[in-house]
């Protein structure tokens, strides 16, 4: 398990009254960990698929935290490279939480890049994430 999971799990636990949503979502194949505190909310990757693997994602990998305002989820995503492992791309997305079936849509624009290096062309991604059961 990712280290930083394991430190915000163990934080959460020590404080009193603290909420820690145990939920796991599907995301485009991967099963994904849904952890919350107050309005925080955090994304993991609980069971990554293998087209994952070789751009260094594992459980415990973070895809999204930002926070939840109402229905609305607003925060930092990442995308993830084989040629530029370890070094995620980080852009800002928003989005509404839709109620039938559970679901979060976050929307974001951010620069395409060709390996490691920027090409001067914007891309918008969506991120969709839809309620499997509780982890």
């Amino acid at each position: 398990m990712h280290r930083f999971f394991k430190t915000l799990l163990a934080t959460l636990v020590a404080i009193p009254g603290a909420v820690f949503a145990d939920s796991c979502w599907d995301h485009n194949g991967s099963v994904m960990r849904l952890a919350d505190d107050g309005p925080n909310r955090w994304f993991y990757y609980e069971s990554p698929r293998q087209a994952l693997w070789s751009s260094g994602v594992q459980s415990g990998t973070l895809l999204f935290n930002g926070t939840k305002n109402g229905d609305w989820y607003a925060g930092t995503a990442r995308v993830f490279s084989s040629s530029c492992m370890g070094n995620p791309l980080e852009y800002w997305v928003e989005g509404p939480v839709w109620h039938n079936p559970l679901r979060v849509v976050l929307e974001g624009t951010r620069e395409v890049y060709s390996g490691c290096q920027p090409t001067g062309r914007m891309t918008t991604d969506r991120l969709v994430f839809t309620y499997l059961y509780g982890c």
